[in-house]
């Protein structure tokens, strides 16, 4: 194919792929491997001082030093302290919530149109009279039954004007991406269903509308109406992002609609795969890729859990919930759902990001701010029934990141590698991830030089899907692992199977496909562990044991043609200190008891999917 005619033919596939009216396998097929493909780090979800919850309770710093801190400036934070990131990140999404945007700061300079309002007024003079705390919390309980919000469009306009006009400033195509964003912020009865919006966007078209909130409406499905009407109206692209399965008490994933209580059809289940492509897997709040009473067989699944109660302590968690909170749990169900519904709605891939309230998007364990002598026994939710129940600051984990296989470092690729799901999440490290899926790979095509060429013309990366099988044809993946190189070394790596039986039943089992410092499973199937290096008193590790580098190549030996299915890497990192430790051997401190004082990091890819019969 001639170069112009090449140029022609990658335009024209772009536009459709832009449309969504062509797979990303598709436009590989036609244009060839996407150039300089190369993997990027960011956070899709961090909050500023524009956030109610952050702003109400002491935090400074707005969304220009969020951005400033993200590509590798050095910012002083809240409590006065120098932070700088050790090595900058590539992306940004500044996702404050949306429900009453900007109202610390609107409180702060005397907004007239915030004082013309009745609440607003109230809530300016318990500011005031130092009752900043109350505010907060009055402010949480209404949002939680939908209510409350200073109705004032003005208001609204003029803090959505500055996230967006900020994020336009920061942007720098090729070096740095500030995307727009928000978070909205529906709890039902105080489940969990937030989603961050993330537009591919300038300020010119996410302009002309302002933020969606739970004031609006508390369920998905209008959400994705305001997203819909947002694309017609403006020509722009938007997603959704869900997090926090775990603290949803089992609404994040049920199969039956939110208002209606009708179980999924086709439709639905076609629009919510659409307008949220993605997962966070892990964040600070816990990560939800699985749990023990989910995953038996998996010895790696009791890992930074946070499953006390839902986000409000309204409710007790029960074990019949967890199975509608969890990303793997619901990858299962999205199998069940599309043999039932020809539609999966939940075929999405995986990714980490912060949800850092602090305006500062950090994930490194001994550099994970605001750093104080407190922070280890502070309570932040506490449970009304149980003082074990309650939240505590170590309960959370200094995670998590996205990584993302694009084209460029701009808006456009990073948005279009969100979408097509060729992403992966880790907790908190840098390390480099590569999956790919097809039905002739070798064992040499990992040594290969065209590595990912070859896996693009001959498979499908993470995030997509294997066609149709014949009776003879067996997927087999390759999959690289590279650590962070100012982090640990790798313990493993597991390719982690789910599929739906014939008897309708879902299934899953996790397979060991490298294994570092030569170990072999024993007679019982199980691998020895990596070891431990970590010395927690003076909060360090060594990079003695495990390895800088693993590479696998893998059949399924239990594949069958006619059954759904879908595969996804997951690479775990040697023992490290958690943040924790690094806190005590600062501060001097004694560690509370029953705190977990290291952990193993890992990476969650995105799956590929088969389909009988596609």
């Amino acid at each position: 194919m001639g170069l112009q005619r090449r140029a022609v033919v990658a335009v024209g596939f772009a536009v459709a792929l832009a449309a969504g009216s062509v797979s990303a396998e598709e436009f590989i097929r036609a244009y060839g491997p996407y150039p300089d493909n190369r993997v990027l780090f960011g956070d899709t979800h961090l909050h500023t001082s524009y956030s109610t919850d952050a702003g109400m309770r002491g935090l400074t710093l707005g969304p220009e030093d969020a951005f400033r801190f993200a590509r590798g400036d050095e910012v002083k934070s809240t409590t006065g302290q120098r932070a700088k990131l050790r090595r900058p990140l590539d992306f940004l999404v500044v996702s404050d919530h949306s429900e009453d945007l900007g109202l610390a700061l609107f409180i702060q300079e005397a907004n007239p149109k915030l004082l013309a309002d009745p609440l607003g007024k109230k809530w300016y003079d318990m500011s005031k009279a130092g009752k900043s705390g109350d505010v907060f919390m009055q402010w949480i309980g209404l949002l939680t039954n939908s209510q409350g919000q200073i109705k004032s469009p003005e208001l609204q306009r003029a803090a959505w004007s500055h996230e967006t006009s900020t994020a336009d400033k920061y942007n720098e195509p090729g070096r740095f991406t500030a995307f727009i964003g928000f978070e909205w912020t529906s709890q039902p009865g105080g489940n969990n269903l937030h989603r961050v919006v993330v537009f591919r966007d300038d300020a010119k078209r996410a302009d002309q509308v302002l933020p969606f909130s739970t004031y609006d409406s508390n369920d998905p499905e209008d959400l994705w109406k305001y997203m819909a009407a947002y694309e017609a109206k403006t020509g722009g692209r938007v997603l959704a992002i869900p997090h926090n399965g775990n603290l949803s008490n089992g609404a994040m994933f049920a199969v039956e609609t939110l208002t209606t209580k009708k179980p999924f059809d086709r439709d639905y289940a076609t629009r919510r795969a659409k307008w949220e492509p993605l997962f966070e897997v892990t964040q600070t709040k816990g990560t939800s890729e699985t749990h023990p009473l989910l995953s038996p067989e998996d010895e790696f699944a009791d890992f930074d859990l946070l499953d006390k109660s839902n986000i409000a302590f309204s409710a007790v968690k029960q074990p019949a919930m967890l199975q509608f909170e969890y990303g793997r749990s619901a990858l299962k169900l999205g199998l069940g759902l599309e043999a039932k519904l020809g539609a999966n709605p939940f075929k999405f891939g995986l990714i980490g990001s912060t949800d850092n309230h602090t305006a500062l998007a950090t994930t490194d364990e001994d550099n994970w701010f605001e750093p104080s002598p407190a922070r280890s026994s502070e309570v932040l939710i506490e449970s009304p029934d149980d003082p074990s129940k309650s939240i505590r600051e170590t309960d959370l984990s200094a995670s998590g990141l996205a990584g993302v296989w694009a084209r460029e470092n701009t808006r456009e690729a990073i948005f279009d590698a969100l979408k097509r799901k060729e992403v992966y999440g880790t907790t908190g490290t840098r390390l480099v991830v590569r999956v790919f899926g097809g039905w002739d790979f070798t064992a040499a095509d990992l040594e290969r030089s065209d590595f990912a060429a070859q896996g693009y013309t001959r498979g499908v990366p993470m995030g997509g899907d294997l066609r149709a099988a014949s009776a003879s044809q067996t997927p087999s993946f390759l999959v690289h692992a590279l650590r962070d190189p100012d982090g640990a070394n790798l313990d493993r790596i597991q390719i982690v199977k789910g599929w739906l039986g014939d008897d309708g039943a879902t299934h899953e089992k996790v397979f060991d496909v490298a294994l570092s410092n030569g170990r072999k499973p024993g007679p019982d199937g199980k691998v020895p562990p990596v070891g431990n290096t970590v010395d927690v008193a003076n909060a360090r590790y060594t990079n003695t044991i495990g390895a800088p580098y693993l590479a696998a190549y893998w059949r399924d030996p239990g594949f069958d043609p006619k059954q759904r299915a879908f595969y996804y890497a997951r690479v775990l990192e040697i023992p490290t200190p958690r943040w924790v430790a690094y806190d005590a051997k600062f501060y001097g401190l004694e560690i509370p008891k029953g705190v977990r004082t290291f952990s193993q990091e890992r990476a969650f890819t995105s799956p590929i999917w088969y389909t009988p019969g596609k």
